[in-house]
């Protein structure tokens, strides 16, 4: 006869079903390793200060960053994977968690499927180690003004200085060089309308961007090695 089932643990179970529907995350238990890994994902725009329409899909930076802040204080949990799907959004919101993940002790993989344009670029990089898939892309171009007509050196200069941030943040968490990237914003040969570059799959691991292509199975075994890694540092 069956054990009759703890409140606690239906409770907990209804928690985490929760979470995975309204924010796309979950804690993931390997019983063999007893590693704990808690799953993010970064979904289509990444929402700054304006409330974006109810049909977009949105991540929403003031539930990440709360929760990576848990996540780097809570010993139950082991590592990070983060799975990324986005098209970009707002730059400020999107370096706030770029910044975020790459300051956490805790071990950390990212994983690009669909891809990571723009401000996802350096949200992809902001990990330990960095996957793609062979299908997924990685759209790289200057910082948009949303159709505003610059009138002022000083307006300029501000875009200069937030295009400068994030080609910093870029080049200082994986291995393309700074002046290399501005080249691929700057692109005038591929994008028909617009500046920039498409890199696809294993050329964002030849451009030194991505760490390596793999999936799913290759992003955890990574991650699984790297928080074995911390603990031997620990003992």
């Amino acid at each position: 006869m069956s054990e009759p089932k703890q409140m606690g643990d239906g409770a907990n179970e209804t928690e985490e079903k929760d979470e995975i529907k309204e924010y796309g995350m979950a804690d993931l238990d390997d019983p063999v390793r007893k590693h704990r890994i808690h799953l993010m994902t970064i979904i289509g725009e990444i929402e700054g200060h304006d409330v974006l329409p109810n049909t977009s899909k949105a991540t929403k930076y003031e539930h990440v960053l709360p929760k990576l802040a848990e996540i780097e204080e809570n010993h139950d949990v082991d590592g990070l994977l983060l799975l990324l799907n986005t098209m970009g959004g707002d730059v400020e919101s999107g370096l706030a968690i770029a910044e975020m993940v790459a300051s956490m002790s805790k071990p950390s993989v990212s994983l690009v499927l669909g891809g990571s344009h723009s401000i996802g670029v350096p949200l992809a990089v902001s990990t330990d180690y960095s996957f793609i898939v062979p299908t997924g892309t990685m759209v790289i171009h200057p910082v948009r003004l949303n159709g505003l007509t610059i009138g002022a050196p000083q307006t300029y200069d501000y875009f200069q200085q937030i295009q400068d941030r994030i080609t910093g943040f870029v080049s200082g968490h994986c291995r393309i060089e700074q002046k290399r990237l501005e080249e691929l914003m700057l692109n005038t040969g591929m994008l028909t309308k617009d500046l920039g570059t498409v890199l696809v799959g294993k050329q964002t691991v030849e451009e030194g961007l991505i760490d390596e292509v793999g999936g799913i199975c290759q992003a955890l075994e990574k991650l699984h090695e790297l928080i074995d890694e911390a603990g031997a540092k620990d003992l």
